[in-house]
């Protein structure tokens, strides 16, 4: 690969389409980039769209630490049906009258699923019972369970409640929400446990990722605008724009590449991975503090 065509070290912020998985915009981005070295923050689900981070080259590095920051959705909840993928891709496993459901109702059931909740993932998803994929033992027709996990809900706002008639003629109710929540959490979760405190059953029939951490789908291009002009995030700028800056003089910055462990100041207790950067301004390495020093998770090099 000449100079001329290295791909530089940043994330993509990518716009997902719908019916993608998130490996399928991987393969699409290396293509692209012309790299393998390519991964992905936080999976989407194919009938999902937006914000979808990448790493590219060196920033695959930030990947796992980006995963875990909160995220935003804007949705649609069908009141009236579960499916047994707790959203509009699996088929439709019963149906019930719903236009009786009152805005009260919903209101009460939503406060519920808000805050600290414990929360049992979709059957159909990509959690590993004993080793093995989730969604690998429903669709063998296994009967099992998942353990219920903490997550939590900061905002979950009904914006709009409108009434529908679903295709075998049931009325439903859908619902167009927003969401803020911690990593790990599953709207199509939420749907499906809304509708069941309501008894009649729920699940999404829409789902838009509008932010992950600090960026946001202003800053998302489609794969389209992508194969035209590959726009990347450069890889101090993501990490400034992530975490916790921490500016260090040029003996430091030596000390730190050098694997020497880092007195830290008091002001990054507990604050997690915290970005180090040197005198003018290189992205050096991500680290946290551990008994008041500097433990590397990622270096960059100077």
């Amino acid at each position: 690969m000449t100079q001329k065509h290295r791909t530089p070290d940043g994330l993509v912020i990518v716009d997902k389409p719908s019916g993608f998985t998130s490996h399928d915009v991987v393969a699409k981005m290396r293509g692209i980039a012309r790299t393998r070295r390519v991964g992905h923050a936080g999976t989407l689900d194919p009938m999902a769209t937006g914000v979808l981070v990448l790493g590219v080259e060196k920033a695959t590095k930030l990947l796992g630490h980006l995963a875990l920051t909160e995220k935003e959705y804007l949705g649609t909840i069908r009141l009236g049906q579960n499916t047994v993928t707790d959203d509009a891709e699996g088929e439709i496993t019963s149906s019930t009258d719903a236009s009786g459901i009152t805005r009260e109702a919903v209101d009460a059931g939503v406060a519920k699923l808000t805050g600290d909740i414990m929360q049992v993932p979709s059957k159909v998803s990509a959690i590993k019972i004993d080793g093995v994929r989730s969604y690998k033992r429903a669709r063998e027709g296994e009967d099992f369970d998942i353990p219920a996990r903490p997550v939590t809900v900061s905002s979950f706002l009904v914006h709009d409640m409108r009434e529908a008639e679903a295709e075998d003629g049931t009325r439903v109710i859908d619902l167009v929400v927003s969401v803020v929540c911690s990593s790990g959490t599953y709207i199509r979760a939420l749907a499906r446990d809304l509708g069941a405190d309501l008894g009649v059953g729920g699940h999404l029939t829409a789902l838009r990722r509008t932010r992950v951490g600090p960026y946001k789908l202003d800053s998302a291009k489609t794969l389209e605008q992508l194969e035209q002009e590959l726009t990347v995030m450069p890889i101090a700028e993501a990490a400034a724009a992530a975490f916790p800056r921490w500016d260090v003089d040029a003996r430091r910055a030596r000390l730190l590449t050098n694997g020497v462990r880092l007195e830290m100041p008091d002001e990054y207790a507990g604050s997690g991975p915290v970005a180090v950067f040197d005198p003018e301004g290189r992205l050096l390495a991500l680290v946290e503090q551990q008994k008041g020093k500097a433990k590397s998770l990622a270096v960059f090099g100077g």
